[in-house]
C-alpha cells in the first residue's frame, strides 16, 4: 500500500479515509517515538520560513522573562482584524515555550476580546479559542489578517452568552522562527501560555477557562487538554469543546489507500509543501530539494508569503500534480513530521464535546468517529454529536446549540455525564 503525504490535507483536503479507520484504538504512545530538538536549541537556529510582513509589534528584541506565560505588550487591534460585537479588541505579545526543543523561551503573539457589558463578580468566564489551517507565514496570522466571517459569527456566538476569548497565533505565526503546522506540542504550550499570560495580567478574568477550537484548532485544544498537567497543572481547565477534528493514528494509517491519481492536478497539494517545513524543523538532515521537483519549488517557496486559500490557487493555476511535484515520493521522511500530529493521551482528566458534521469530507465522520471510541476506551468522558447535513465548516455553528449549554454546565460545576454508553458507531 502506498501512504501518500496528501493525507496530510485533512484540515481543508478531501475523505483520505476508508471506512476502515473506525477501528483505530488508542495509540498515543507511539506518537512520541520520533526525538524531539535539543533542548535550548530555539526555532530561530532552525530553518526559518514565513517571517517577516508584519508590524514591529510582534518583534521583541528585549531579554525575555526567565519563564513562558508572561504578557510583554498588547495594543488595539486594528478594524480588519476586530471580532465584530466584542467590546474591545486586543493584540498580545507574550512569552511562551518553543514547542519542539520544549526548553526555550520565545515570543508568541496571540488575541484577547471582551464581551459587552460589566463583568461579574470574579471576572469573565474565559473559553480558548484555536484556530484552523491558515497557513505557515507571518501574515497568515488570524491577529494580522483577522477572521473569516464564519469564524466571526462562531466568536460572538461566545461573546454574546458572556464569555471572555483568548486566541494563540500559534507558535511562528506573526512571530520570528517556522510555524510548526500540525504539531501539537507547540500549539498547546502557545496555548496554555496565553492563558497564563491573561489571567496573570490586569484584566477582569475568572480563572477558570475552557478549550473550544475547530479543525487544526480542534486538534490544538484536544492536545492542550492532554498536555496541561504536565506543563501549566496551576491552571483550571474544566473541559474542550471540538469540531471536525482530526485523529491521526498508525493504526489508521494501514488502512489509507492512494485518494487521487497521481497525474491530476490537485490543490490539496498545498498541505503537503507546508509539512514539508515541519520535516525541516524535527530533521536537521532533511533537504527539500531531495524531494520537491523543480516544477513545483517556486510553489513550496510562495507558502512562505502566501496564504492557504491562496497557494490552492496557485496549484490549480500551475497545473501541478502530485508527478511534477515531487522527484521521489516523500513516504518515508513522513513519520518524522505524522509523530508529531498526534495526542499526548486519550484519557483526558477534563469532559470533552466532539460535533461532527456528517458530511464532513476534510475529517471524515469516521476519522471523528474513531477518535471518539479511543477516547472513550480510554476512559475520558465524550459529549459526542452528529449534525446530518453538516460539512467541516457549517458544523461550527451549528455544534453550538449544544456546545454553549455543555460549557455552561462546565462553568457552574455541574457533572458531565457524556454519551460514551450510547455510541451510533
Amino acid at each position: 500500500m502506498l501512504i501518500r503525504l496528501t493525507l496530510l490535507g485533512f484540515a481543508l483536503g478531501g475523505a483520505l479515509f476508508s471506512a476502515n479507520v473506525a477501528s483505530a484504538g488508542d495509540t498515543s504512545s507511539e506518537y512520541q517515538d520520533v526525538p524531539l530538538g535539543v533542548s535550548g536549541s530555539g526555532p530561530l537556529t532552525r530553518p526559518k520560513r514565513g517571517d517577516g510582513g508584519t508590524s514591529a509589534f510582534y518583534e521583541y528584541t528585549e531579554q525575555l522573562p526567565a519563564k513562558p506565560g508572561v504578557l510583554l505588550r498588547q495594543e488595539p487591534l486594528e478594524v480588519h482584524q476586530l471580532v465584530p460585537g466584542a467590546a474591545r479588541n486586543l493584540r498580545l505579545l507574550y512569552s511562551s515555550t518553543d514547542g519542539i526543543d520544549g526548553g526555550t523561551v520565545i515570543p508568541v503573539s496571540g488575541s484577547i476580546f471582551f464581551p459587552q457589558g460589566t463583568p461579574p463578580e470574579g471576572g469573565w468566564p474565559l473559553v480558548l479559542w484555536s484556530h484552523g489551517t491558515v497557513g505557515i507565514a507571518d501574515v497568515c496570522a488570524p491577529t494580522w489578517t483577522g477572521y473569516r466571517e464564519v469564524h466571526e459569527q462562531y466568536l460572538l456566538q461566545w461573546l454574546s452568552q458572556g464569555y471572555a476569548i483568548v486566541a494563540s497565533d500559534y507558535q511562528g505565526l506573526g512571530t520570528a522562527g517556522t510555524h510548526p503546522y500540525l504539531a501539537t506540542r507547540p500549539a498547546s504550550y502557545s496555548n496554555l501560555d496565553i492563558i497564563r499570560a491573561v489571567q496573570g495580567a490586569d484584566f477582569p478574568l475568572s480563572d477558570k477557562v475552557v478549550l473550544i477550537g475547530q479543525s487544526q484548532g480542534a486538534a490544538a485544544a484536544f492536545a492542550t487538554a492532554g498536555y496541561y498537567h504536565d506543563y501549566a497543572p496551576e491552571l483550571k481547565i474544566k473541559g474542550v469543546v471540538a469540531t471536525g477534528i482530526p485523529f491521526f493514528s498508525p493504526a489508521a494509517l494501514q488502512f489509507l489507500l492512494q485518494s487521487r491519481p497521481r497525474d491530476k492536478v490537485d490543490p490539496m497539494l498545498g498541505y503537503n509543501y507546508t509539512a514539508m517545513t515541519l520535516i525541516e524543523q524535527l530533521n536537521p538532515s532533511f533537504d527539500v530539494k531531495d524531494y520537491i521537483a523543480p516544477a513545483a519549488m517556486q510553489t513550496f517557496r510562495d507558502i512562505e508569503t502566501t496564504c492557504y486559500q491562496q497557494i490552492k490557487g496557485l496549484i490549480s493555476e500551475r497545473q501541478l500534480t502530485y508527478n511534477k511535484s515531487f522527484l521521489v515520493p516523500p513516504d518515508k521522511v513522513l513519520g518524522i513530521a505524522f509523530a508529531q500530529m498526534g495526542y499526548p493521551r486519550l484519557a483526558l482528566p477534563v469532559p470533552v464535546f466532539i460535533g461532527k458534521g456528517e458530511m464532513d469530507r476534510d475529517t471524515p465522520l469516521k476519522m471523528q468517529a474513531a477518535l471518539v471510541k479511543a477516547a472513550c476506551d480510554a476512559g475520558s468522558v465524550v459529549s459526542s454529536h452528529i449534525y446530518p447535513g453538516h460539512d467541516h465548516v457549517s458544523v461550527l455553528n451549528t455544534s453550538t446549540n449544544d456546545s454553549i449549554p455543555f460549557v455552561a454546565a462546565l462553568f457552574a460545576g455541574d457533572e458531565i455525564e457524556g454519551n460514551c454508553d450510547s455510541l451510533p458507531f
